[in-house]
């Protein structure tokens, strides 16, 4: 029976533990390493993918520690503006944890670019995550050139090269098939478009302070698959990065 008993006593320490992890890490904000903020993301996705949210930092508490104490979230996330892509929810998460951007397509240009900087630079988020989604109504209309108006083309010009080169590389793929390849694309796109336009970045990613990954998050099952970094990366953060980086200052 004291065994029995010392289990079931156990495992609600174990629960409760866990759940106070989820709720208060995010007090130490950017001071967790880039894996561990990665690994916060992909313990919260899994909640939500199983229906076992926790629903942490979403009280009134929470409200008067941030703004009373500001803002520390320990990642940056630029998603696309879908509203079937709710970011805080999908990754189990609340009140000032995660600094998101959202911008049709998830691209990257001067706005996001500089919101992007306020994340890593300014609040020092450990990670930035871009993340795409299956069936994106931005890459859908470029893949297949839908007549577009007003202020949407300038904005989707982005999305194009990403297409493109999904087009060339898998010139076998037609349709749903092609436009899911170029959801990847493009979010390998972003990141590129992101350190030709900020030399911030690229200077936090260089000196060990910053590490950006592409993801896709799937509509239908809430499930987030992780890409890791650009397959470039190295190549890429020479050639935009090489003239123009200088050490991030303390803040």
């Amino acid at each position: 029976m004291y065994i029995f008993f010392a289990v079931i006593i156990g495992i609600y320490i174990i629960m409760f533990a866990a759940q106070e992890s989820v709720r208060t890490v995010q007090v130490i904000g950017s001071k967790i390493a880039p894996n561990e903020a990665i690994a916060l993301l992909t313990d919260g996705n899994e909640r939500f993918v199983t229906g076992q949210q926790h629903y942490p930092n979403q009280d009134q508490s929470r409200r008067n520690l941030t703004s009373s104490k500001g803002q520390h979230p320990f990642a940056t996330v630029i998603s696309c503006s879908d509203s079937r892509v709710p970011v805080e929810i999908l990754f189990d998460r609340g009140i000032g944890d995660i600094f998101v951007v959202r911008v049709a397509g998830n691209v990257v240009d001067i706005d996001e670019a500089g919101s992007i900087e306020y994340g890593v630079d300014h609040l020092e988020t450990p990670v930035l995550v871009v993340l795409g989604h299956t069936h994106c109504g931005a890459v859908t209309a470029v893949a297949t050139k839908a007549k577009l108006h007003g202020k949407i083309p300038p904005l989707v010009d982005n999305i194009i090269p990403a297409v493109l080169k999904a087009q060339e590389e898998h010139p076998h793929l037609k349709g749903e098939a092609l436009i899911e390849e170029a959801v990847k694309y493009n979010v390998w796109q972003a990141i590129e478009d992101l350190f030709k336009t900020s030399p911030i970045s690229v200077g936090r990613i260089k000196y060990g302070k910053l590490k950006v990954v592409g993801a896709i998050y799937d509509i239908k099952t809430g499930k987030v698959s992780w890409l890791g970094e650009h397959p470039n990366q190295k190549t890429l953060l020479a050639e935009y990065g090489a003239s123009t980086v200088t050490h991030p200052s303390a803040h």
